[in-house]
This record gives structure tokens, C-alpha cells and sequence, in this order.
């Protein structure tokens, strides 16, 4: 049996769970009953302003039952100004009964702010919610704007799970950082065209890229080439790679992050408390494309185009939403510049398929590699301005099953390494992020249908700022999330006899603070929610 079988038909993430409780002494069942603790992540809250009053819009209000979207109207809030120190988005979610997790978005003036996916349900039902800070989003929060939010569902005789939401905004009046939030926030035309303010000095695009919809690309870790005797096939193997291109040049490159969604690896036992890293938590890819602003500049519509290395032109699996975030010159009308440099390495894709003997397990190797760097300048009010980015990505798996597929199991990593050096007047500032996610599990099914899942995934996250060549600020985040989870395969949900152990450690560390909290369960029981800073 593959680890795909079972797994959720419409998967993604929702954006940061509320904090838990602290745990109680419980009895722990011998196995999952028909209620579990609410869905919980270690992940930290939402910091703040102190001691400033709030306003707070309710932006949408739905309970989704099938594929018909939200339509509504946001109206900015009255009593707190137009500009805000912060912004707290907050969705708060419950279900009960069955149902698969489900891919969400929000769109707010065609701005997509949230995107999200469910936790399953027990069947006595739960509740969960979810905040994100979108200060940086405070452009499109000014005015009055459509509102658009789908959950996609599926209810009948045997789903029966309808997602009750609501989705409020929280405004704090203030001054926000300026190097966080941009003057403009675009999207692209219908026909993939982006025209920038002619005084723009910094642009960044954002792109929620997830591999979903049921299908191989939901799983695309885990796909093999046409040789290969596997349920999902692709291609060129299983590396992915998210591209942006403007003007048919290629103008950014990353590692798609591995998510494991609610249902995934063939067992939701596994996430019914806990989920995995960035499950309530879809984060938009960034590219720094300032080294292109001088070109965007004129005026003129340029075409922006995203793809998925791996994945054919055309082929569905993916969706990839581009935001585009803009800070312009105050003092300028008009913005000029140029690209000056761009190097794109030969891109390394290489899996290797080694066939097992009779009984013995059959693998699949994969390395890839890429490389890309971009240069380009900026005549601003403040002097020249010259940005230069280096992302390099890497990707290493060994994919390991049995024939039948009765054991099945994957060890991965992946590496995104982005420097970007803005260099004018004064000295040069350079931020360099190291990015590295893991995975390491193993689904085997036994004797009397005992299926059994083991993981361990892992999101890794090093940020140092230099001014002047030195350290400025600094960042690091471990997000480890094991998982051991096992059930009766092929039988009604009361006779499945599940049981599973789950955690979570989200450390953060740095110049700003410290963030280290850990979450432990069994049978759906949270038994330890300890904070060590």
C-alpha cells in the first residue's frame, strides 16, 4: 500500500495556531476515541502593541459545504487613522463529524493575505484559529475592497464536515517599520502583466506556491520517473523548483517548502493535535527582484511568469498566486536604473533508479542543484543604489519501497541559501538567509492491516544582517516536528484502533528574543506543553 493511499483530496494550511493551554494530568485512552484536543502548534503567538487601543473588522463570515466562494466587501475600520503600527488578521474555525483537510484562501482587493488549509475533524467535533501579522499588506487595507474566501468542501453521506469560519482584522494605530511595509501592493493583470509606479526603488514579489489538489504534485517529494515501478510518476524525478521570470529572463529561483498537510502519509493520526511544520502556517516564497526595478520602471506592462521545475507547462498540481510589494522614492517622480549582471547556473537534476531483488526494496536517488545571480541599480533621491542577490538551492532524497508499496519511505533534504547585498551610499548592508527543511519517514503495512507511520520533518532557518561587514542582527529557528502513528487499515473508523505519539519543538533565538516551547500527545491527549525561555 503507498503512503499516498488515503490521504487528503484537497490539501493545504491554515497560518499560525492559537497557543495552547497548558497541559493538564490526564488519563491517557489506549487508543484514539471519538474526541482529541483542539489543534494546537508551538509556533509563537502574534506579539502586540502594548498600552494602544484597536479596531476590529470582520471581513468574512461562511460555513463552506461545497466549491462556492465567499463574496463580500471590506470597509476599512473607523477610528484608527489610516495608518497602523500593526495588523493581525485572526480566523477562527470548527468542524465536527468527517472530512478530508482543505485547501483555503483569502483574497482581500485581489491580494491574497491568507492561505490556508483545515485540520480533520473528530467526531464530536473541534475548534482551532489561526493569526497572521499582514501589516505589510496596509496599501490594500486603505480603501474599501471585494472580499473573496474559499474553502473548497465536499459534504454528503459520508463527509460530512461543514468548515464554519470567521476571519477578523485587528488594527493598531502607529507608525510601522518602514522597511517592512510597503508603499504599494500589486497584483498581476489576467494576462500575467505587472506595470510598477515609475518611482519604485524596491520590489518584491510573493508567491504562495503549494503542490496540491489530490493529485502526484501533492505528494511531488515522493514522484518518480516513467522507469521507475511507483504509483506517481513525473517526468524528471522529484525535485521541484519555484522560478520567476520578467520579461522571459529568469529572475528568481527556490526550494518550494516539503508541507505535509492533515491527511498526509497516509495516516491522520499523526496530525489530528499537532500538525507539521507550516501546516496552519502557508508562507509566500520571496524574491527580491529590486535588481530588475530600474527595467520595471518605464512605465510599460512587463510579463511576470511563475513555473514549477518538475512539473510540465500546463499540468494541473500547483497553484502559485504572486503578490507584488513595492517601496517608492518619496522625493522622485521617476526612478531609473539598469541590470547589470545575471548569471543562472546549469540546473542539476539526476535521479537514479536502482531496482531490489525479489522481497528487497527498490529505491530512487535524486541530487539537484541550482544557481542564480542578479545585479542592478537604482539613481534614487538618496544616491546609487546597487542590489545584488545570490540564491543557491540543493536537494538530496533517497526514496526507498517495497514491491506493492507496503513499505514505503523517504529520506530528504533541501537547502535554500539567499544573500542580498544593498550596496549605496554608505556602507553596504547584506542580509543572508540559510534555509534548510527535512524529512525522514517510513509508512509500513503489516500483518492484520496494521498500518504504522514514523516522521520526522524539520524546517531550519538562519538569518544574519552585517552593516559595514558587521553583525547587525542575527535569527535562528529549529522546527522539528516526530510523529509515530499506527491503525487498522480497510476497516470502519470504530475498529481502526488507532494509536500515535506526536511533538513539536519550535525554537527561535536571536537578536530579537527568544521563542522556545514544546508540545507533546498521545491518543489525542496533549501531555506536556513546556516554555523554556
Amino acid at each position: 500500500m503507498s503512503m499516498l493511499t488515503g490521504a487528503a483530496l484537497l490539501a493545504s494550511t491554515l497560518l499560525g495556531a492559537s497557543p495552547a493551554r497548558s497541559a493538564q494530568p490526564l488519563d491517557v485512552p489506549a487508543e484514539f476515541g471519538t474526541d482529541w484536543h483542539d489543534p494546537v502548534t508551538a509556533a509563537p503567538a502574534i506579539t502586540r502593541p502594548g498600552g494602544s487601543r484597536s479596531c476590529e473588522v470582520t471581513v468574512a463570515e461562511a460555513r463552506f459545504k461545497d466549491f462556492t466562494p465567499y463574496r463580500g466587501t471590506y470597509e476599512p475600520p473607523g477610528g484608527c487613522g489610516a495608518s497602523w503600527s500593526k495588523v493581525v488578521l485572526r480566523m477562527d474555525g470548527k468542524v465536527k463529524g468527517r472530512q478530508f483537510d482543505r485547501l483555503g484562501y483569502l483574497h482581500i482587493g485581489g491580494v491574497e493575505v491568507l492561505r490556508t488549509s483545515t485540520p480533520e475533524p473528530s467526531p464530536d467535533g473541534i475548534s482551532w484559529s489561526v493569526e497572521k501579522d499582514v501589516t505589510r499588506y496596509s496599501d490594500t487595507l486603505r480603501k474599501a475592497q471585494p472580499v473573496e474566501m474559499l474553502i473548497g468542501n465536499v459534504v454528503d453521506d459520508t463527509y460530512t464536515g461543514v468548515l464554519d469560519v470567521k476571519v477578523t482584522l485587528t488594527f493598531y494605530p502607529g507608525t510601522p517599520a518602514a522597511k517592512d511595509t510597503p508603499d504599494r501592493v500589486l497584483t498581476l493583470q489576467p494576462d500575467g502583466t505587472l506595470t510598477t509606479p515609475r518611482n519604485s526603488e524596491r520590489v518584491v514579489a510573493e508567491v504562495y506556491a503549494t503542490g496540491s489538489g489530490g493529485g502526484c504534485e501533492e505528494f511531488w517529494y515522493l514522484t518518480v520517473p516513467d522507469a521507475a515501478p511507483y504509483s506517481c510518476k513525473a517526468t524528471g524525478g522529484p525535485y521541484r523548483e519555484v522560478q520567476i521570470e520578467v520579461d522571459g529572463e529568469l529572475a528568481g529561483i527556490a526550494a518550494p517548502f516539503p508541507t505535509v498537510w492533515t491527511g498526509g502519509w497516509s495516516n491522520p493520526f499523526l496530525w489530528y493535535v499537532i500538525p507539521g511544520p507550516r501546516a496552519f502556517d502557508v508562507k509566500p516564497i520571496e524574491y527580491d527582484l529590486t535588481p530588475f526595478a530600474g527595467l520595471l520602471n518605464d512605465g510599460r506592462p512587463h510579463d511576470v511568469k511563475v513555473s514549477v521545475v518538475g512539473v510540465p507547462e500546463g499540468q494541473a498540481g500547483w497553484s502559485t498566486p504572486v503578490n507584488v510589494l513595492v517601496w517608492q522614492d518619496a522625493d522622485r517622480a521617476r526612478v531609473t536604473g539598469g541590470l547589470t549582471t545575471h548569471q543562472a547556473g546549469d540546473l542539476a537534476n539526476s535521479s537514479v533508479y536502482t531496482p531490489g531483488s525479489a522481497g528487497e526494496q527498490q529505491r530512487l536517488d535524486t541530487d539537484g542543484a541550482h544557481r542564480l545571480t542578479v545585479s542592478g541599480y537604482v539613481d534614487t533621491s538618496h544616491g546609487r543604489v546597487v542590489t545584488t542577490v545570490t540564491r543557491a538551492l540543493a536537494n538530496t532524497s533517497a526514496h526507498r519501497w517495497t514491491d506493492g508499496e507496503n513499505t514505503d519511505g523517504l529520506t530528504a533534504t533541501w537547502t535554500d541559501t539567499e544573500n542580498v547585498t544593498v550596496d549605496g551610499r554608505g556602507p553596504a548592508r547584506t542580509t543572508r538567509t540559510g534555509r534548510t527543511y527535512t524529512m525522514d519517514g517510513t509508512t509500513t503495512l503489516g500483518a492484520g492491516d496494521r498500518l504504522r507511520t514514523v516522521l520526522t520533518l524539520g524546517d531550519r532557518e538562519a538569518v544574519t544582517e552585517t552593516f559595514a561587514g558587521r553583525r547587525a542582527a542575527w535569527s535562528w529557528l529549529d522546527d522539528t516536528y516526530t510523529g509515530d502513528a499506527t491503525y487498522t487499515a480497510n476497516v470502519p473508523r470504530d475498529q481502526r484502533h488507532a494509536v500515535g505519539t506526536t511533538s513539536e519543538r519550535y525554537r527561535l533565538y536571536g537578536s530579537a528574543g527568544c521563542h522556545d516551547r514544546s508540545l507533546v500527545t498521545a491518543q489525542g491527549v496533549l501531555t506536556r506543553d513546556r516554555t523554556r525561555c
